[in-house]
């Protein structure tokens, strides 16, 4: 039987998939909750369960942990918990979440993103086991951590046991960057004295928090963290084989947590477009003042390693210059030697050079301010950058603090 003849006949094709099915079978990570599943959900069993969760809490085949979790043998799920989006994902960025009835078990939702950002001692009310499962993108400013920390707290507080189950880190677990959070500063943007970059994953991040007593009062929870399985440091969240469901509206891909920290913060002034409102959220940063040309020009000149600068023209959907045409630079990441989080204070340096009349901290809100170096965790960098527009004045503030956070963390690394 010549090869024609063997395709044809399946023979070929089936080897193949059989060869591919092989091959996937054993790549994917496995997260803490298809670890949990593979073991009959024996640290749950027999229990009353309280979940944190929102639409990324899903297994391999996009079915909701509430769903699984709900339909279990031998534990009973009680309750849910919503933070910022909501547990069905059906609510904006911002926007209050209240308490309701999840309308496809008939379980009730209590709000972690309104009246009360931690569980109070009636929400807790018979839970035995309070069971974490979010996806988190690995910058500090993400609320998904904040809500992490204080539903450990009250967890602390009411003696109750606190299970995390694991996620990848979407940057990896090497990349760490930014300024510790300065008492002062703590937000809900900024809730635990951590980098703006951690390198974590959720488990070891809650590890982390639980370990140097950073909630509040020095507490701990009696807290596990459900291990992943095949997770590497140096991963990226393609290669780990996991479907990537929205963290949010506007972190629709797994990349998008690349972005997300090299225009963040900028994108507190409410000053310039950077995508949010257009198709591209994170990836852009674009005025009606910009001269696109001149921007990518001077930006690709620096030849930061790792990112091209893009000139590009838009009009924002809403958001920033809704409606109006703006001018600026489309960031193409390249590789990793990059510092995601400082890629926009140089498009503010050079953006100052170009047009050194417009002042973006004189062009913003006070509160817009305030928002910023909440994000940032200090004041320090904004009035440091604004003396010298230079990001060379700002790079020891900005890392000078990693090498030391990096070697308390490695304690808390469980891959």
């Amino acid at each position: 039987m010549n090869i024609r003849q063997l395709t044809r006949s399946g023979f070929i094709t089936s080897i193949f998939s059989a060869l591919s099915i092989a091959f996937l079978a054993g790549q994917p990570v496995q997260t803490g909750l298809q670890v949990l599943a593979a073991s009959n959900f024996e640290p749950i069993k027999g229990k009353r369960i309280g979940l944190i969760t929102n639409p990324t809490g899903v297994d391999q085949n996009l079915k909701s942990t509430i769903d699984i979790l709900f339909k279990a043998p031998g534990i009973k799920l009680i309750a849910l918990y919503a933070p910022e989006h909501g547990v069905r994902g059906d609510f904006t960025a911002g926007e209050t979440v209240g308490s309701y009835k999840d309308p496809a078990t008939g379980l009730p939702v209590f709000s972690l993103y309104g009246g009360t950002r931690k569980p109070t001692k009636e929400m807790l009310s018979g839970i035995d086991v309070l069971v974490y499962d979010i996806q988190d993108i690995g910058s500090r400013s993400y609320t998904y951590i904040s809500t992490l920390g204080l539903a450990m707290e009250a967890a602390a507080e009411n003696n109750i046991p606190f299970i995390v189950l694991d996620r990848p880190n979407p940057l990896g677990g090497l990349r760490m960057e930014g300024p510790i959070v300065e008492p002062g500063f703590i937000s809900f943007v900024s809730q635990f004295p951590i980098p703006y970059l951690h390198g974590l994953t959720i488990g070891e991040l809650a590890m982390y928090l639980n370990g140097e007593k950073l909630l509040r009062d020095g507490e701990k929870c009696r807290l596990e963290v459900i291990k992943m399985k095949g997770w590497k440091r140096n991963m990226t969240f393609a290669a780990t084989g996991l479907p990537w469901v929205p963290s949010s509206p506007h972190i629709p891909y797994a990349f998008t947590c690349d972005y997300y920290p090299a225009t963040g913060i900028l994108g507190e002034l409410y000053v310039a477009s950077i995508g949010v409102g257009y198709t591209l959220p994170f990836q852009l940063c674009a005025s009606e003042w910009f001269d696109a040309d001149s921007l990518a020009g001077n930006l690709n000149n620096l030849k930061l390693p790792g990112v091209i600068f893009r000139p590009i023209h838009y009009k924002p959907y809403y958001n920033v210059s809704q409606g109006k045409t703006v001018h600026g630079v489309q960031i193409h990441l390249t590789g990793n030697a990059v510092t995601l989080s400082l890629l926009q204070f140089y498009i503010l340096q050079e953006a100052h050079k170009l047009w050194p009349a417009k002042d973006v901290f004189s062009l913003c809100e006070k509160s817009r301010l305030d928002m910023f170096d909440k994000v940032c965790g200090t004041d320090k960098i904004r009035k440091e950058f604004a003396k010298t527009w230079s990001v060379e004045s700002i790079k020891g503030l900005w890392m000078n603090e990693i090498p030391a956070f990096r070697k308390k963390a490695e304690k808390y690394f469980l891959y």
